[in-house]
C-alpha cells in the first residue's frame, strides 16, 4: 500500500511502479532508525535480478537501480520513494 505522500513522490520523481515492485521483491533492506525500512538495489540484489530477468534487461534498465523506497516497519506501507544521487558501480553489469 502506498501512502499519498509516496504516490506523489512516484509521480514527481518519475519512478515507475514496476521499479517499486522490483525493490520490494529483490531489494536489500536496512533500518533507517526512525521506524522505517529502506529498500535499495545493491550488487547482491542486482545479481538476483540478473538471474531471473537476464543481463540484457538489467543493462537496459540500469538507471532504475538508483531508486530506493522507505516502508513502514510497523505495517509495511510505502512511505516515500526516491533516487539516490551517489554514483553507483554495479560490477555484475560491467557499469561504471
Amino acid at each position: 500500500m502506498y501512502t499519498k505522500h509516496a504516490e506523489k513522490r512516484v509521480q514527481q520523481r518519475g519512478i515507475p511502479y514496476e521499479v517499486c515492485e522490483m525493490l520490494l521483491s529483490y531489494g536489500d533492506e536496512r533500518f533507517d532508525g526512525h521506524g522505517g525500512i529502506v529498500q535499495y538495489f545493491s550488487e547482491k540484489s542486482v545479481s538476483r535480478l540478473i538471474a531471473e530477468k537476464g543481463i540484457q534487461y538489467c543493462k537496459k534498465n540500469i538507471k532504475q537501480f538508483k531508486a530506493y523506497l522507505v516502508k513502514s516497519a510497523r505495517d509495511g506501507s510505502i512511505i516515500t520513494v526516491g533516487i539516490d544521487r551517489t554514483p553507483h558501480k554495479f560490477k555484475v553489469l560491467g557499469a561504471a
